[in-house]
């Protein structure tokens, strides 16, 4: 493939990736702010938005009705598969992870890492919260150590980028849709919904909005060496917690 063709297909995807990621990560954070609202007592709540108003409620137990049921759902999958080209074409074809076996430790640390997390968090342990994060954080530090002193770099940030955008994308489809499936065909039975469905759902959407700090700074990381070179994995490390501050401060407020 000529560099020309490359590098066009480098900014397109780029450029596609980026624009999924912000709708992405803007209706996430949306709901979760929608969500704290009803939690601090609101019954419904009123927005104004390019000079339309709305009211918002939210259900406390799923009900049927006419209108069309809005799915939130595209956009996690085209971020992520805009994502795993852009690695494909950057990474694994473009040199930055050299030969097949670093390629195939990538994949390999890619579904390895979602089963660990997947497992944790269907666990008893998902019940503690403080303990699961803990534990969460001291594999993840592994895994960003680990991959500083098998890949170069860049490419060691990026390894962790493409792990945790995957945790994100498949809470959304292998955790949070399906539950949400099952909810609607229950409801649709006239049978009673199982609520504990709609609390693990919440559950991983919660995660994400924790895991996209992180996940955002590794996509810009490329355009800073200073970030990605020398003490690499500590920089990283550090950066996850300041990335999980900031999002606890925005869910809370």
């Amino acid at each position: 493939m000529s560099y020309i063709i490359r590098d066009w297909l480098n900014l397109g995807l780029r450029w596609f990736h980026v624009f999924a990621a912000i709708m992405w990560v803007g209706q996430t954070f949306f709901f979760t702010w929608l969500d704290r609202r009803f939690h601090s007592g609101e019954k419904n709540v009123w927005m104004v938005h390019s000079g339309g108003f709305y009211i918002v409620d939210k259900q406390k137990v799923p009900q049927l009705r006419d209108q069309t049921l809005h799915w939130f759902r595209w956009e996690a999958a085209l971020t992520w598969l805009s994502g795993i080209a852009l690695l494909i074409l950057v990474y694994y074809s473009g040199g930055a992870m050299v030969g097949a076996k670093q390629i195939g430790i990538s994949v390999a640390g890619i579904i390895v890492g979602w089963l660990i997390y997947d497992l944790m968090w269907i666990s008893p342990l998902a019940k503690n919260d403080v303990a699961g994060a803990a534990i969460s954080y001291v594999l993840l530090v592994g895994a960003i150590y680990g991959s500083s002193l098998i890949f170069d770099g860049r490419a060691a940030w990026i390894q962790i980028g493409a792990m945790l955008g995957t945790f994100m994308a498949a809470n959304v489809w292998m955790r949070i849709l399906p539950a949400q499936r099952q909810l609607i065909a229950a409801t649709k039975a006239g049978q009673p919904a199982d609520m504990t469905l709609a609390d693990r759902a919440k559950n991983r959407s919660k995660h994400n909005t924790f895991i996209v700090l992180p996940v955002v700074l590794i996509m810009l990381s490329n355009h800073f060496p200073v970030a990605t070179r020398g003490y690499n994995w500590i920089v990283l490390s550090v950066l996850v917690l300041v990335g999980w501050v900031v999002a606890k401060f925005i869910r809370e407020h």
